[in-house]
């Protein structure tokens, strides 16, 4: 069981997410499953900022370039 406790502008889209006949308890589910996957997104896209401006990593990449040729001939 989960008691919250939402404002009044929260309690308008709730409203209207629900005006359609979903039950409260499956639009509250699938806002904390976006909520989950945005997390993991934003995740996601600070790991490849972080590994983007990796010094060692970047090194590697220009080797690998380098042994294999300019990737421009394709």
């Amino acid at each position: 069981m989960l008691t919250v406790e939402i404002d009044s502008d929260t309690e308008k889209i709730l409203l209207e997410l629900t005006s359609e006949g979903r039950s409260t308890t499956d639009v509250i589910r699938e806002a904390i499953r976006i909520a989950g996957r945005l997390r993991w997104l934003e995740q996601a896209r600070a790991d490849a900022e972080r590994l983007a401006n990796d010094p060692d990593d970047l090194a590697e990449i220009r080797e690998i370039q380098r042994e294999f040729g300019d990737s421009d001939a394709w």
